[in-house]
């Protein structure tokens, strides 16, 4: 009991010192969304995922800009990011979208901003008959779950995105089977008609021939 209650106070101080913020927003064509992060301790570290689930070719234009409005990163036609990097300053940091490429293709992008304002080092409480060891021990066992979590909260994301556009393109298969099957099934039916129409026309040649 006494350990699960140290477990659960070092959790905490760790999860106290991160936010992060996961959204999925839908990206109209021939728009520029921006979504704002503040930092209050300079060095802090920021991560920043995201990843276009559906729309066009899956890809959109991204920039992530510093509190002094210069470009810390920025790309185009980008399908998905996972990048980490440090505040140079505290303020607010602007991470945009834009999809003005597209005039008609709505994106679905799937995103997630998280600000570490402090390093992880804190303590347990001191419990009598807990050792300078076991609390060691215990620490790295969190930090380890900790790190477990979040590549299994990744490969998640992966693979849901994986599966989205594997979806997307066995639709877009279906779509262009369907309509090959219509256009040759109309090519067979002219040329039906063609061949019934040629036969009909050498019939009534021969017949004024003889006449």
């Amino acid at each position: 009991m006494r350990m699960y209650l140290a477990f659960t106070a070092l959790l905490a101080c760790f999860l106290s010192h991160v936010s992060a913020t996961a959204l999925t927003y839908k990206l109209v064509a021939n728009e520029k969304a921006c979504f704002f992060s503040n930092v209050e301790q300079q060095g802090a570290k920021i991560a920043f995922y995201f990843a276009v689930q559906s729309g066009g070719s899956f890809d959109v234009d991204y920039s992530v800009m510093g509190p002094d409005g210069k470009v810390i990163m920025e790309n185009s036609k980008e399908r998905q990011l996972d990048s980490v990097f440090t505040a140079k300053a505290t303020g607010e940091y602007s991470f945009c979208f834009n999809n003005e490429m597209s005039t008609f293709a709505e994106k679905m992008v799937d995103f997630e901003i998280a600000v570490e304002n402090e390093t992880p080092s804190a303590l347990l409480p001191s419990k009598r008959g807990t050792s300078p060891e076991q609390t060691s021990a215990l620490e790295e066992s969190i930090m380890k779950v900790s790190r477990d979590l979040s590549t299994i909260n990744r490969n998640q994301k992966y693979f849901r995105t994986r599966e989205n556009r594997n979806f997307s393109t066995v639709k877009s298969t279906e779509s262009r089977i369907f309509n090959f099957s219509v256009v040759e099934s109309g090519l067979m039916v002219c040329m039906a008609g063609l061949q019934v129409f040629i036969v009909r026309f050498f019939f009534q040649g021969a017949r004024k021939g003889y006449v």
